[in-house]
């Protein structure tokens, strides 16, 4: 399998990612790989696009971290690609994604896993073992 290139912006490695939601898919350009993140999450503007809106039977959360607390909603799509590593019916969250800088999404821990995602940060690049 070919490695993924990894992109760094601001020291940080990014990645295109495709998501797919009830057939429809968009690319997300500016996602970054983030092993401190336990979850996936994505910008709702940008997943408003495919219909990925909040729904009464979605859950809240309230997420905290370094860039600040931010509400989302959970919301399991169809697949989520990261060139050839994917993963079916896999549940990301949504949210405004507001940290000061161009960011679409943010790849955790719990995709990585599902993927068997390797990171070789000498090379650059993101694979599966």
């Amino acid at each position: 399998m070919t490695p993924i290139k990894l992109t760094l912006q601001g020291g940080l490695p990014f990645v295109p990612a495709t998501i797919v939601h009830r057939g429809q898919q968009i690319r997300v350009e500016n996602v970054l790989v983030d092993t401190g993140s336990g979850g996936t999450v994505f910008a709702a503007d940008d997943l408003a696009e495919v219909g990925i809106l909040p729904e009464p039977a979605d859950e809240l959360h309230r997420l905290s971290g370094i860039g600040g607390t931010e509400y989302v909603f959970s919301k399991t799509i169809d697949s989520l690609s990261v060139g050839r590593l994917s993963v079916d019916k896999f549940c990301i969250e949504v949210g405004a994604l507001d940290y000061g800088f161009a960011i679409q999404g943010i790849l955790g821990v719990d995709y990585l896993r599902a993927v068997g995602a390797v990171i070789d940060l000498e090379q650059l690049t993101l694979h599966a073992n």
